[in-house]
């Protein structure tokens, strides 16, 4: 090590305390989860939008979210990831606050929730993973679990807050009545107070988003090293457009896309499905019809969204271990085998409970699964820029998964329909894992 490597070393804050506000931001945009709990109010006689409405706002949020990942990893390299994340904050913010005095306006529901607060999501969100793996070369899979575990863990708070069941006696601050003025104020006032807090959590959480200084490396880590002798090397730090020539970009932007559509499709449709009076075997026609209600709740906003935030914490640690090729070969059979069995866990709250536990801890594998990917493949250099271009599939799939199941819906069809397409497709991504070879050969 150097002079100036030992001084850096000797100046560096504790790197904890990035991934501490890493995970104040995630809880703040792990909002886009918890749209399940306006599906309701917002399909109720009083907004009027039909379910395909309400999933497209949700889809338009994961698209524009997307996008944003790549702008945001061009931004957060030229300006430093702290200003970027902090303009996040205030996108996502004003978009709820805006959103809350538009009232049952369709369109401009649409821009301020989905396109203006999908842009906040995307700028924030890939700041804390391209920091992380930056100050935790060591551990590139826990830190990238653990940097995106409030996503899932905030969705679990918001929707709590939102509409909690009635099992805990308390309301929530969404509510429907028979009065629709009453009913607006309600669903806008609920935007207004999530956009304050998210306006503050991303805020705060930007203040300690800070590259490490260069050349500095944890304690004990020795880098890996090329070995010459070998005829394939890997070829660390490639750019996007390097990058974009490799097979193994493909493959892992196909892989993120079928697990995203399947994980998504889920949770933007997880209420109405278990609400459905279409399927034989929906909650609502299987003689609990007094708890469908609750049940929904407790399955999208207990469920789900808590082991989506604990998967991406354990597959990000396992996959250390097991390599990232086996864990997301893993991770997509065993998604395949929940979107099959999925359909029919309503005949028992407990089985809906366990199904959409699994489904969020197999979903929440993603995010940890693929930026660590993203990384070993081609390098932590340029990691914030090449996984916006990964993350472009989480986008789409957000747009086909929820879109589809919405559609299948509208039309009076059976979910399943929207499920065994998606677990074909699972298992159609553990096959594309299995030839997926995680390095890089020089040419």
């Amino acid at each position: 090590m150097t002079d100036n490597q030992q001084k850096n070393q000797e100046k560096v804050m504790n790197r904890w305390i990035i991934v501490i506000g890493a995970i104040m931001i995630q809880v703040a945009l792990g909002a886009i989860y918890a749209w399940s709990a306006f599906t309701g109010a917002l399909q109720s006689d009083v907004f009027g939008f039909s379910k395909t409405e309400t999933q497209a706002i949700f889809s338009a949020g994961l698209a524009t979210f997307a996008i944003f990942t790549i702008i945001g990893g061009r931004l957060q390299k030229k300006f430093g990831p702290r200003k970027i994340a902090f303009l996040g904050g205030i996108l996502l913010g004003f978009g709820y606050i805006f959103s809350s005095f538009v009232g049952a306006n369709f369109a401009l529901k649409l821009l301020f929730l989905g396109i203006m607060g999908g842009a906040g999501i995307g700028l924030g969100y890939v700041v804390p993973i391209a920091v992380g793996v930056k100050w935790f070369p060591d551990k590139k899979g826990l830190v990238s679990g653990l940097a995106v575990a409030g996503f899932g863990f905030g969705a679990f708070i918001w929707i709590l807050m939102a509409k909690p069941p009635s099992i805990l006696g308390f309301n929530g601050f969404l509510t429907i009545a028979d009065n629709a003025s009453y009913t607006i104020s309600m669903v806008d006032n609920v935007f207004l107070m999530y956009g304050i807090a998210f306006l503050a959590l991303v805020v705060l959480g930007s203040l300690v988003m800070i590259n490490p200084p260069s050349g500095w490396l944890p304690d004990g880590y020795k880098p890996q090293k090329e070995n010459k002798s070998d005829k394939k090397k890997i070829l660390y730090d490639l750019n996007p457009k390097e990058m974009l020539k490799t097979r193994q970009f493909y493959l892992l932007w196909m892989m993120f896309f079928i697990g995203a559509l399947a994980g998504l499709m889920v949770i933007g449709n997880i209420q109405n499905f278990a609400n459905s009076t279409t399927d034989g075997f929906a909650v609502s026609g299987s003689g609990f019809e007094d708890q469908a209600a609750d049940i929904a709740v407790i399955g999208a906003a207990v469920c789900l969204p808590i082991f989506n935030g604990i998967g991406r914490i354990v597959w990000g640690k396992v996959s250390d271990n097991l390599g990232r090729k086996n864990s997301i070969t893993a991770m997509c059979i065993f998604q395949g085998f929940m979107m099959l069995s999925f359909f029919y866990t309503t005949v028992n709250p407990i089985f809906f409970y366990i199904s959409a536990a699994l489904i969020g801890f197999n979903f929440g594998a993603n995010f940890a699964l693929f930026p660590a990917a993203t990384a070993d493949s081609f390098g932590s250099e340029n990691v914030g820029l090449n996984y916006g271009f990964v993350f472009t599939s989480y986008g789409f799939g957000g747009i086909v998964g929820p879109i589809l199941a919405g559609m299948v819906q509208d039309a009076g069809m059976s979910f399943l329909y929207a499920f065994i397409p998606a677990a074909i497709m699972c298992f159609i991504a553990a096959v594309l894992a299995f030839v997926y070879k995680p390095s890089v050969e020089k040419k």
